[in-house]
């Protein structure tokens, strides 16, 4: 009987279908509570739901602001498509499109227990990977993301999932149809969400690196997961630069996304008006343009920087912790508020944070050979939003890495006999007399 237990225990299947209900439940928890039109429309109020309406009625990707202003490439194309196939489905801004699209984000955050299952196993073996895949499936923002936010999270936090899976598994493999798998993997994730672009030349580059440590670097899989993103990646670029005669390789809202941290706003010196409202963004979008918009703010954010650099590091040192802890304040937060939602959700974040770190020691401890790959993620991840502005939101694609440092934390990092003699490595036992 208990081994018939730790059997179905590390049942991916039972896992998959335990996280999947248990975001079902919230997601239908929480639309009780909420009047059907206000789902029906409010979710949608967002770039997403706007350029997704325009492609739903054959106007094309543009329209960000809900307003004819002309083709956009603020946002990557692969999650507005999805919410437009909803759209064409379900209708434009109704509730069943509500439910439909968060259902859809639902699978996407369980199903990244299948690749975080096989990654952890190669990493540390069945039982870490297992006990990974259950952190996940209760893990609060993969069970809140997906109602919470019509957007790519839980798409991206699959497919970085898989990029790890991928990546350890393509490493050791010589046939040129995993890589070319791994370039087509690559180029969706980044049509998806170009913030994983940040973690392509520290996996590609650890791949050169084990190569070259095993003795040949053999260049020929590289060249195919590079040609294959490139031509994933090459007709939206080509169709941005048609539009905005510009080079724009996926998406082009960085410079937008950067003043909106780092303004005078956050000056409380400034003379200027302290306030933003989307109807003056809007406005100001309308009036000059994608291009001039998006200039405008890249100025205006450099020279905030520039002239505020004491002010920009204590921003930035505040979207580390915002970024982990959930609030520039936590500990503030967690004192005066008087919701245990909030409060278990920043005692989470604070746990994980230490899983994180405990995960990554214990990697390193046990010099696990997949420490780099696995260290990427929590690392160099959320540097981007670190120099912009930051939110758990964006931080989400790397959680399921977290989950499987947290379980790593508690269980060990170091491989199994059968992961060493997979790799090719010795068993320490037969160097340690005392083993």
């Amino acid at each position: 009987m208990r081994r018939w237990l730790f059997q179905l225990g590390r049942s991916v299947l039972l896992i998959f279908v335990v996280a999947l209900c248990v975001r079902c439940a919230f997601l239908f928890q929480q639309a009780r509570l909420i009047p059907a039109a206000a789902l029906a429309s409010v979710p949608f109020q967002n770039e997403v739901g706007n350029v997704a309406d325009s492609l739903a009625h054959g106007q094309g990707f543009c329209c960000l602001f809900r307003q004819p202003t002309g083709p956009t490439a603020w946002l990557a194309p692969v999650y507005p498509l999805l919410i437009a196939a909803v759209f064409k489905l379900f209708g434009s801004f109704t509730v069943a499109s509500f439910y439909a699209a968060a259902l859809m984000n639902s699978v996407f955050s369980a199903l990244a227990c299948i690749p975080l299952f096989y990654a952890g196993k190669r990493i540390a073996g069945v039982g870490v990977a297992a006990a990974a895949c259950w952190v996940w499936a209760i893990f609060p923002s993969g069970v809140m993301m997906p109602f919470e936010w019509i957007w790519d999270p839980s798409l991206s936090a699959l497919l970085a999932a898989a990029l790890l899976w991928a990546t350890l598994y393509v490493v050791d493999s010589g046939r040129a149809r995993d890589s070319a798998l791994y370039g087509l993997l690559w180029g969706v994730s980044l049509l998806t969400n170009p913030g994983l672009g940040a973690l392509l030349p520290f996996l590609l580059g650890w791949m050169a690196y084990r190569q070259v440590r095993g003795g040949s670097l053999r260049l020929t899989p590289l060249v195919i997961i590079f040609a294959v993103l490139f031509a994933c990646c090459l007709p939206w670029t080509i169709r941005n630069a048609v539009q905005f005669h510009r080079l724009i390789p996926v998406r082009a809202n960085f410079p937008y996304e950067l003043w909106s941290g780092n303004n005078e706003i956050f000056d409380e010196h400034s003379r200027a008006v302290n306030r933003i409202t989307r109807y003056e963004q809007t406005r100001r979008y309308a009036q000059l343009g994608e291009n001039a918009f998006l200039d405008e703010k890249w100025q205006k954010a450099t020279e905030f920087i520039r002239t505020h650099p004491a002010l920009y590091a204590q921003l930035f040192g505040r979207r580390i912790v915002a970024t982990w802890l959930g609030a520039e304040s936590p500990w503030q937060l967690f004192s005066q508020s008087d919701s245990l939602l909030v409060r278990g959700i920043l005692l989470w974040n604070a746990i994980t944070l230490l899983g994180t770190f405990g995960g990554l020691l214990r990697l390193l401890a046990a010099r696990n050979p997949f420490f780099f790959p696995a260290a990427v993620f929590p690392l160099v991840f959320p540097i981007t939003f670190y120099i912009a502005h930051t939110s758990l939101r964006h931080r989400h694609p790397c959680d399921p890495i977290i989950a499987l440092l947290v379980a790593i934390a508690l269980l060990g990092g170091r491989l199994t006999q059968s992961n060493q003699a997979l790799l090719g490595l010795p068993d320490p036992a037969l160097h340690n007399p005392r083993a």
